[in-house]
This record gives structure tokens, sequence and C-alpha cells, in this order.
């Protein structure tokens, strides 16, 4: 069944997963696509399948960087069963796909009846706020090029595939840097072989030569997911 591609519905016993499916519906989102503003009420939850979700703060001068990103591996806004009723960053698409949507209440009301469906929610919330915290040190601490390789690694691991539909404006915005510094960057993993890049394609092509460049948070969230939430994510070669 479609659900059984997010990790975390795949998870679920039979009786977690009965308290949902009534509530589940099959929702297909754009890229850029905004979900929900900081300060909108919660009223939706959303279970990635293909698609990818990016949170982001925006800032008073009209800047935004990527807190977290979230996919296959996931959920959004979960915060609503937990009576966290307000967004308080931007959710936005950052791959176009397919998701798994559910009024929060139901999610809330289905959690108050599942200490093992609380619990995983719970951890879900673990997990994505510290990936938040490893952005928020890996922008005070790392290069833009471990950044990006970073960046591209995640989202491919939640794509599944090596082909990713960004422009550079797009990258630029989500690493908080200018577009110029994205250009110079993708030019020398271009040129070393790591990737192609084409009219707002990229193609990973070298994946051992962008874990080598890429940061400690790449591994560092990706241990974190597997820890707290029994996924095993490890990309294949």
């Amino acid at each position: 069944m479609p659900h059984n591609d997010n990790l975390l519905l795949a998870s679920l016993s039979e009786s977690d997963i009965a308290l949902l499916l009534p509530h589940l519906r099959f929702v297909h989102v754009k890229q850029r696509q905004i979900l929900f503003e900081p300060g909108d009420e919660i009223l939706t939850t959303y279970f990635p399948l293909n698609a990818i979700v990016s949170l982001v703060v925006l800032l008073s001068d009209g800047q935004s960087v990527e807190a977290a990103m979230v996919g296959r591996d996931g959920v959004v806004s979960a915060t609503a069963a937990l009576d966290g009723k307000i967004a308080v960053s931007r959710g936005v698409v950052q791959l176009s796909g397919d998701l798994m949507a559910c009024e929060s209440r139901e999610l809330k009301a289905a959690a108050k009846q599942s200490e093992s469906l609380m619990s995983m929610l719970l951890r879900n919330e673990q997990a994505l706020f510290s990936q938040a915290q490893q952005s928020a040190a890996c922008m005070a601490n790392h290069d833009v090029e471990e950044r990006l390789c970073r960046w591209l690694l995640r989202a491919r691991d939640l794509a599944r595939g090596d082909t990713l539909n960004f422009t550079q404006e797009y990258l630029a915005e989500m690493l908080g840097v200018r577009r110029t510094s994205v250009t110079v960057v993708a030019h020398t993993l271009q040129k070393a072989g790591f990737i192609k890049y084409s009219r707002g394609r990229i193609q990973l092509v070298d994946l051992r030569g962008l874990r080598d460049g890429a940061c400690e948070c790449y591994e560092t969230v990706r241990s974190h997911y597997e820890e707290l939430l029994g996924h095993n994510r490890r990309p294949s070669s």
C-alpha cells in the first residue's frame, strides 16, 4: 500500500496503522508549494512518500534558511498531536511528489488511544529537533562546499535517486548563502567529477567523493534518525 513508502507509517503495528488509515488521504504536491507559514494554525499533518519538505526559518530582511529536511523518514507537523498548534517555520515542498495527509485533530485523537503511536511521534520530534540543532552548528562552523555536499546527500537519500531538480537560486536559499557562492562551489564539485549540473538538474556522479567532501553533519543526522526511529537509511554505493 502507498503508506508503506513512509518509513514511520510502515513501522507502525497493525493496531496503530488501523487507527490512522481511515484518516489518511493521498496528496500530490509541487515543488515550492507552501504547506504552512509561521504563525499558521496547524490543521494538517503530512507523511511524505517520495516528496521532500523543507522547514525554513524566515528573517525580517527577507532572507531564509533551511532548518530541517523531511522526507520518507519522518512526518511534518506532528507537533499538532502534542498540542503544538502553531507553526514556527515555513513548510515548503523542496521536491515534488506524493505524501499522505491527515487532519491533525484525528492524529491527536489516535495518539491518545495508543502509547506506542504517541511514542513514535515524540521520537520523530526529537529527531527533527536534533537535525535543526545540527543545521545551526553546521552553518556556524562549516564552509559552503561541505554544507552543499551534505545537503545533496541527504536530499538524495530521501529522494532515492541520483538526479535532483534544484536551481542554484533554490540551493542558495536553502543554505542561506549568496547564489554566487553556490555557483562557485557547484563548479568546483563538477570539475572534481562529483556532480553534473545543467539547467536546474543535478546528477550525483561520485557518491564516495561527495561523502568525503561533506561535513560530519551528514552522518550525524543520519545516525540520529537511525537511533531514534530505527531507520537504517545508510545509502547504497
